[in-house]
């Protein structure tokens, strides 16, 4: 089951000394608002979000309908196909997807304690 692009949602204190510090890093800004508290920030194929003031926890997100890039994929399982499968396989989740299409998010938490988001913006 491919859940589409993968990145990791950071919880930061400081959207400004984040940022910094993972540009030390090699992570250059790919997209978001530091204005309004949230980055994409890519390094090669690796990317992370950081998100001041917005969650309590570090989150697992995955995108469908889209590449590590944003671009988006033909064909895709739309964010309500893959909701389905997963219940079917017995998996519960903290909340549903609301809408009958577009864009729309589920959102689930492994035996751990992971909180994990599939995002769907197409």
């Amino acid at each position: 089951m491919n859940l589409g692009a993968f990145s990791v949602s950071l919880t930061v204190k400081d959207i400004n000394a984040s940022k910094e510090f993972y540009e030390k890093l090699g992570f250059e800004e790919f997209g978001g608002n530091i204005e309004h508290k949230w980055l994409i920030m890519k390094n090669g194929a690796s990317t992370i979000g950081l998100f001041e003031g917005m969650f309590e926890k570090n989150i697992l997100t995955f995108n469908p309908g889209w590449d590590q890039n944003a671009q988006e994929i033909d064909p895709f399982k739309d964010v309500r196909q893959l909701q389905e499968t997963l219940r079917e396989k017995g998996i519960s989740f903290t909340s549903e997807v609301s809408s009958s299409e577009g864009p729309g998010s589920f959102t689930l938490v492994d035996p751990d304690g992971n909180p994990i988001l599939i995002d769907q913006h197409r």
